[in-house]
């Protein structure tokens, strides 16, 4: 999108004529993504605008793909069903390739791609850290001796941005910015860095930042759930419309298909807390503190408008554990439908004006083997010899290259790898103790081995993906490489970034009591389309199937609540809401 005030910098510096023949859209793009300081400019001092909703409700279905939501729209009767007769974007992009939960959720209410945020990967490789393992958790401090990825001290330093909340509190010191989700790198990248109250799930019950004590609402919904973990559930009901999906399906040692969410099943080998947390009761619990919040904190009820987010992630967990087009899937599906439905009774009956925003962090794949099934032949697991460690052994092997080097990860391997990966495919790292002309050659090979390898569809270098500018324009017309921009931060991105074909899920065989068998994170849409809803009691509904970006959500908030931020703030725009003569973006 061209901002006037970027274009009058290039035109300063550049004079129009020449600017005219540079031509580029991108040229302008650019220069506003990288001349925007993230929250150094004063935000005016506004009132909100006339009839502004007084509470944002802002809610992620983590792994909610358009896909998904096409498939099972006719079917809801509950939450969904309400968005439905709201504004509904059925072709929303998270445009970026490092489709995972953390570069998706920093999109939402930023209003900018991870190239801004910073955000891209849920994990990344700093192969400078002093620490054993060089994995960086996307909302961990690492600097914390006490923190590892797996059990995250957890920190918003490393979003680059601030979110809509912060920018509501800079404007409004009265505005209250509220998290809930079960994961922890949700509640940071939708709340960011000033946030008056963020909660996730960890083990069996609810916490928080450290140094936070937990309120009363906390508590008691952790009373809630160890109560129902003790007592146990029985299996879930089959709608109807769900018998059909009823099939097992095999997936390496993993059955798949049939489950209907046992809570205390003695075949489940999963703790407690992860059998909750691996059904559509997690969403059930992060709904019930969030209505808990509304009430205790009076949300919507103060002098400035508040924002409320609620990332739920149990779509994610069944997604990942289940696949995307089973039983499990098609209950969790039910089951989300109607706990939204109750929320937002919840709502409703708290008298507060609310307006509602619901949308996704990226989509999914369905497991491999099911998807040959339906259609897919070509579907299959990403083989491990696509590790980064492999390869670099591999590759050190080739050239002659000996010595010690830093380990990716504490391990046996205590000469360490010349590269390394966070996995099958996107970014690997080449070992800064390598000269510069190893380095230049171990590129080079790793280049060659992956672009030879039958399921790699292509390799791109980081020089080749800085050269590229700032992507513009429709977000399902970008090619991989503009994807791949998107998601590019030149401080933490890797040396090489790989994309495997469309329908190779970069899981291995799954294992015994594997929860994980299916996986997202690809460029290709099946992992970047997502639906945007956004409802209002009162307003016109329409529909409109053009591509938007999750990126627009932000400004379109901003917008509807009066909200004033430093041109060139956000990469997305606003999208009209009224579907009449008003214009929520004037």
């Amino acid at each position: 999108m061209i901002r006037s005030f970027c274009k009058e910098r290039l035109v300063a510096r550049f004079g129009s004529a020449l600017l005219s023949r540079l031509g580029a859209l991108s040229l302008v793009a650019l220069a506003c993504a990288q001349a925007v300081p993230a929250f150094a400019e004063e935000a005016p001092v506004a009132a909100p605008a006339p009839k502004a909703p007084s509470l944002i409700v802002a809610i992620s279905i983590d792994q909610f793909s358009a896909d998904l939501f096409a498939e099972y729209r006719n079917h809801y009767t509950g939450g969904l069903a309400r968005l439905l007769k709201g504004a509904v974007f059925p072709a929303g992009f998270q445009s970026h390739a490092a489709t995972e939960t953390c570069p998706g959720h920093s999109t939402l209410l930023t209003g900018v791609h991870p190239a801004r945020t910073g955000i891209i990967a849920n994990t990344w490789i700093d192969l400078s850290l002093k620490r054993a393992d060089k994995k960086v958790y996307c909302v961990e401090d690492e600097s914390n001796p006490d923190s590892t990825p797996n059990k995250p001290v957890v920190s918003t330093a490393h979003l680059k941005v601030p979110t809509l909340g912060e920018w509501a509190k800079k404007q409004w010191p009265a505005s209250r910015n509220v998290a809930v989700s079960a994961k922890d790198r949700a509640v940071a990248m939708m709340g960011g860095h000033q946030i008056d109250a963020g909660f996730w799930y960890v083990g069996d019950a609810f916490t928080s930042f450290a140094g936070r004590s937990l309120p009363a609402d906390v508590t008691d919904e952790n009373k809630r759930i160890r109560a129902l973990l003790d007592k146990g559930a029985p299996a879930m009901a089959i709608p109807s419309w769900c018998v059909a999906r009823n099939q097992a399906v095999q997936a390496g040692a993993v059955t798949v298909g049939t489950g209907r969410f046992v809570l205390g099943d003695k075949e489940d080998k999963r703790k407690l807390g992860d059998q909750l947390r691996y059904s559509p009761r997690m969403d059930a619990a992060t709904l019930e503190l969030a209505a808990s919040l509304l009430t205790s904190m009076k949300l919507g009820k103060g002098q400035a408008p508040d924002i409320l987010s609620v990332s739920l992630s149990a779509n994610d967990y069944v997604g990942h554990a289940y696949g995307t087009e089973g039983l499990e899937m098609c209950i969790q599906q039910q089951q989300l439908d109607q706990k939204l439905g109750e929320f937002f009774a919840k709502l409703d009956a708290s008298g507060v004006d609310y307006a509602v925003v619901l949308s996704a962090d990226h989509g999914g794949v369905d497991t491999p083997e099911r998807l040959r099934l339906q259609g897919v032949p070509e579907a299959a697991r990403g083989e491990a010899a696509l590790n980064g460690e492999g390869l670099g052994r591999a590759i050190a092997a080739e050239l002659g290259i000996s010595g010690s080097f830093a380990a990716c990860n504490p391990g046996p391997d205590v000469a360490g790898n010349i590269i390394c990966s966070d996995g099958l495919s996107g970014d690997y790292w080449i070992s800064p103790d390598l000269s510069a002309e190893a380095r230049a050659k171990v590129a080079a090979r790793l280049v060659e081995k992956l672009k030879a390898h039958v399921q790699v569809e292509a390799v791109f270098t980081k020089a080749e993906i800085a050269a590229v500018p700032y992507p513009v324009g429709h977000p399902q017309d970008w090619t991989l490489l503009q994807r791949a921009r998107a998601s590019f931060d030149p401080q933490r991105s890797g040396d090489v970034y790989s994309v495997l074909k469309r329908a190779i899920v970069p899981v291995t065989t799954p294992r015994a009591n594997a929860t994980t068998i299916t996986t997202h994170g690809s460029v290709w849409d099946y992992d970047r389309r997502v639906p945007m809803l956004f409802w209002r009691k009162g307003m016109t509904g329409f529909e409109q199937p053009q591509p938007v970006e999750t990126v627009d959500i932000a400004p379109t908030l901003a917008a509807l609540i009066g909200l004033k931020v430093p041109q060139g703030a956000f990469d997305g725009r606003c999208l009209d809401l009224d579907a009449g003569p008003a214009d929520t973006c004037r």
